[in-house]
C-alpha cells in the first residue's frame, strides 16, 4: 500500500466519521446516548470510548450538541450583502431597528429593575423604622 492510497483511506474513514458524528449532532443528544449504549452492548470499549468522546466534547452536558455555533454561523451569512441593493437597504434599515428597540427594551427592564428593588428596599427600611419605634409603656 503506497502513502497516497493510505492517506486516501484515512480521508475516507475521517469523511466517514464527520458525517457521523454530524448526523448524530443534528439528532441530538438521545442520539449519542442511544449510540453509546449500543456500543456498549455489542463492544463494551466502543460504549466507553464513545463515552469519553461525549464528555471531552462537552456534548453530554451541553444543552444542544453544537446548534449555537450553527446559528452563529446563520446570523454571520445573514449579514453579508445578498447583492440586492433594495433588499440590503431595508435589512440594514431593519436591522438597526431592531437594535434600536433591543436598547429601548434593555432599558426598560434596567427601570423596572431599579423600581423594585428601590420599593424593596423601602419596605425594607419601614419595616426596620416600625420594629425599632418604641413601644408605648403600659401603666
Amino acid at each position: 500500500m503506497t502513502t497516497l492510497s493510505q492517506s486516501t483511506a484515512m480521508d475516507a474513514n475521517a469523511g466517514w466519521l464527520r458525517r457521523t458524528e454530524r448526523w448524530l449532532d443534528d439528532k441530538g443528544k438521545g442520539a449519542w446516548i442511544a449510540a453509546m449504549v449500543l456500543g456498549f452492548v455489542f463492544f463494551w470499549p466502543l460504549g466507553l470510548a464513545l463515552l469519553f468522546y461525549m464528555i471531552w466534547s462537552k456534548r453530554m452536558f451541553s444543552n444542544a450538541c453544537h446548534k449555537k455555533s450553527r446559528s452563529v454561523r446563520n446570523n454571520i451569512n445573514a449579514l453579508r450583502p445578498s447583492g440586492n441593493s433594495a433588499f440590503d437597504a431595508y435589512k440594514a434599515d431593519t436591522l438597526r431597528r431592531l437594535e434600536e428597540e433591543q436598547t429601548n427594551f434593555e432599558a426598560f427592564l434596567e427601570r423596572l429593575r431599579e423600581a423594585k428593588d428601590k420599593a424593596e428596599f423601602d419596605q425594607f427600611m419601614e419595616d426596620r423604622a416600625g420594629k425599632a419605634a418604641p413601644e408605648p409603656a403600659a401603666h
